[in-house]
Formats: C-alpha cells, sequence, structure tokens
C-alpha cells in the first residue's frame, strides 16, 4: 500500500539555524508513506531512490548532492523507541539494501529518525554548508505501535515495513538552492518569465499582442510584453539583466515577412523566425526540461 501527500509542516528551528529559504519555520513537503512486507522492502526502497534521482536529475542538481546513512546511537537511548535488538535488525536490512544497490555513503551516528534508519541525501549551500534535501526511512516501530497487521501467504497475521520518503524535499529549500545553483538564470522550462516581447515601437505592439496569444495557447503561458516607451537597446538590457531566457523582438520588416527577431539569454541573436518555428523550438525545450 503506498500513499502519497503533499503536507504543510511546522518547526520551531533552533537559534541560529533559520537561514532564509534554506530553514524555515513552515514548509511544504511532498511525502509517500509504502507499507509492504519484508520481501517487499528492497524493491520499494529502490524504487523510492530511483524517484528521487529522476528529481534531482530534472532539476539539475544530482551532481552536487552526497549520501547519508543515518543510524542510532545506542549511547542516547532516550531519543530513540524500540529495542537495540529492533534496530540491528532494520540498520541491518537497510545497510543489505544499500550494498545491494551500490549506493555509495557514509554513517551518520545519531542521525536516524527516533523510530527508524534513513538514508539521507544532502546537498551543500553556495555557502558550503551541509543540509538534507531528501530522505528515504526504514521504519518498523511504527506500524507496531499502530497496531498495522496484513495477513501473510501462510495466513498468519504479521506487522508490515513502513518506508516514508521524500521525492524532492522541502519545496522551499529546494527553491532556494535552485535560486543559488542557477545565480537567477533559471532553464526555459523553470524560469518565471520565460519570454519577453519587446516591440520596437508602439505600432508593433498589435502584432506582439497577436503573438503573445499564440505563445499562450501553445503552453509558453509565462509571458511578457515590455511596452513602455524606451529603446529597443534598453529594454533587451533590461531583460537580459533579469535574466529572461528568451526575448522576441518585433519591428517593421518582421512584421512584413511574418516573422520575429529570436534572441537567447545565452546565445545573443539567434535570427528571425516564424512563429511556428519558434514555437515549435520553445516547446520541445520545454518538454525536455533542457538544463
Amino acid at each position: 500500500m503506498r500513499l502519497n501527500e503533499t503536507s504543510t509542516l511546522f518547526r520551531n528551528e533552533a537559534s541560529g539555524e533559520m537561514h532564509g529559504l534554506i530553514r524555515v519555520r513552515q514548509f511544504t513537503i511532498s511525502e509517500g508513506h509504502l507499507m509492504c512486507t519484508p520481501e517487499q522492502l528492497e524493491g520499494e526502497f529502490k524504487g523510492c531512490l530511483e524517484l528521487a534521482i529522476f528529481m534531482l536529475k530534472t532539476l539539475g542538481l544530482y551532481e552536487d548532492v552526497s549520501y547519508r546513512f543515518s543510524q542510532w546511537d545506542p549511547d542516547d537511548r532516550e531519543k530513540y523507541i524500540g529495542t537495540p535488538e529492533q534496530w540491528d535488525e532494520a540498520q541491518g536490512m537497510m545497510e543489505k539494501i544499500l550494498k545491494h544497490l551500490e549506493i555509495p555513503y557514509e554513517i551518520g551516528i545519531g542521525e536516524a529518525a527516533f523510530y527508524g534508519p534513513k538514508l539521507d541525501i544532502q546537498i551543500k549551500n553556495v555557502h558550503g554548508k551541509e543540509d538534507t534535501l531528501i530522505t528515504i526511512q526504514i521504519d518498523q516501530m511504527l506500524a507496531e505501535k499502530f497496531g498495522m497487521e496484513y495477513v501473510d501467504k501462510d495466513g498468519t497475521k504479521k506487522t508490515p515495513c513502513i518506508i516514508h520518503r521524500t521525492s524532492l524535499g522541502c519545496y522551499e529549500r529546494t527553491l532556494a538552492l535552485l535560486i543559488e545553483k542557477y545565480a537567477g538564470a533559471f532553464p526555459l522550462w523553470l524560469a518565471p518569465v520565460q519570454v519577453k516581447l519587446l516591440p520596437i515601437a508602439d505600432r508593433h505592439l498589435p502584432y506582439i499582442e497577436k503573438i503573445k496569444d499564440e505563445l499562450e495557447k501553445a503552453g509558453i503561458i509565462r509571458v511578457e510584453i515590455d511596452d513602455r516607451s524606451e529603446k529597443i537597446g534598453y529594454k533587451i538590457r533590461e531583460a537580459q539583466l533579469e535574466k529572461v531566457p528568451y526575448m522576441i523582438i518585433a519591428g517593421d520588416k518582421d512584421i512584413e515577412n511574418n516573422v520575429v527577431a529570436v534572441r537567447s539569454r545565452k546565445d545573443g541573436d539567434i535570427g528571425t523566425m516564424d512563429i511556428e518555428s519558434l514555437i515549435e523550438k520553445l516547446t520541445k525545450e520545454i518538454a525536455e526540461k533542457s538544463l
């Protein structure tokens, strides 16, 4: 049984732990809880890890992460529930899974959740401070406390294993890391404004508005028009400073030929295109989530 929810959580962080969006008192998290048999545990754990890696690679963060096998501290028993035998069993299961999946990890003594060991996917911010971004936890304790049971194939009642996992981690922390990594120059599919439309003069505005409608119909939804009475060079510089991925410019010749001049934040002037070719280029880049 796999359950998933997007939750709002609250945490009263210790003094000195709060730094912008990296650590906040209210945060949003996408988490899953998977109830399974011991025989299913490795396969389900592998699926959780594959999901996390897919998300990290899509966002361009995978190259920045490392793994930590977070274990309990037997010298700090009050922090944890369960017996030493239960902890040895749970940590032994996780160690076997991690070795079988060939996951390179460091060990963090005392970093486990109070109910079980976990794989923490760690990431460093631009200041070198390491934070946990994603966790996958094995839990044998809470199922027992909640009285959870299933009937096994031999007809006996047994207690399931639980995997608690996040797929992306805290949305706010992830966003902070993305802002830092890209320094505001987001890929097209992530950019707050994907395309800036720049009419050379006021008389070109109706044509630009038509282009905007066509782009939005095609799914390029974050489009803005700069209709200020400024020189086109100034508008281009402003859009470049705002790190907008694409600038679309239109003047008399463009309208006459039913094309637009296209400028990329990364590659500069890339020539003129008709609207169909422009839409094809942008939608392909967005669909592929190009970085």
